[in-house]
């Protein structure tokens, strides 16, 4: 595997920043790794893996075996900085929406050679990073194949979390109201269902750990997905926030997404 840290400008953003990016590599000498890549006329297929609140780019590098992980996959993994803004164009700050559904895609297809086709386009994240997941999952349905949350705040008008979070929750959205809105991931459930769009969104995977503060949240999501009608496949396991339970299911996820010619579980 090849690992980039990639130092570049947004126009978006109006600043330099980063992403830390995992391509596949071919090799039969390296001890100990089983490295895939195919020469794809289309490009490699490539999971945007997100972050959570406290961390930054380099963090899935850190605490997983990411790059060991998918190895074998032929797939490339792009961890991109988006700060503490929940993935969003932040009130008072970046526009880190636009930057994340905009312009990182093209910069990905600008600088490495990954395949846009949905397909062969996935999207994961862990805490903040799984609302932003299923946030973006939701919101563009036409781009990803499959989308993950590990631990994910996936109830953002819950008024307990808002609390919790609330210097973060007013800097990013302001006094504007959440529920029922573009940035409530269960009224996006709720208005797929309503539309008649439920076969279009991408396959749905939720992990959570029953002692972690944020499994209410979880089960709330899990809940409204079987009222709207959307599939989702759900896993509940004893865990806390911790990286231990992110690195076991992060594993999981590789398994589960649907790469052309790897079997899924």
């Amino acid at each position: 595997m090849a690992l980039v840290r990639c130092s570049f400008y947004s126009d978006v953003l109006e600043v330099s920043t980063s992403m830390t990016v995992v391509l596949p590599q071919a090799t039969s000498t390296q001890i100990g790794m089983a490295g895939s890549a195919s020469a794809r006329a289309e490009g490699t297929p490539v999971l945007y893996l997100l972050h959570g609140m406290s961390d930054d780019e380099t963090i899935w590098t850190r605490r997983t075996s990411i790059e060991r992980y998918v190895a074998d996959r032929g797939l490339a993994v792009v961890m991109p900085r988006v700060e503490r803004s929940f993935y969003a164009d932040e009130v008072h700050g970046h526009r880190y929406w636009t930057f994340l559904s905009e312009e990182l895609p093209s910069l990905v297809d600008q600088f490495f050679r990954v395949s846009t086709r949905r397909e062969d386009t996935f999207v994961a994240g862990l805490s903040m990073g799984g609302y932003g997941a299923f946030r973006w999952a939701l919101r563009h349905p036409g781009r990803f194949a499959a989308a993950a949350s590990l631990s994910g705040v996936l109830d953002l008008a819950d008024e307990s979390y808002r609390e919790r979070r609330l210097p973060d929750i007013e800097r990013v959205f302001g006094d504007r109201e959440i529920a029922g809105s573009d940035d409530d991931l269960l009224a996006l459930l709720r208005r797929a269902a309503a539309e008649g769009r439920t076969a279009d969104l991408p396959d749905l995977f939720l992990a959570c750990g029953t002692e972690d503060f944020l499994v209410d949240g979880n089960r709330a999501f899990e809940r409204v997905a079987d009222e709207s009608g959307v599939p989702l496949r759900s896993e509940f396991s004893p865990g806390t926030h911790e990286w231990g339970f992110w690195d076991r299911t992060i594993q999981v996820v590789l398994d589960w997404l649907p790469l052309a010619g790897t079997p899924r579980t």
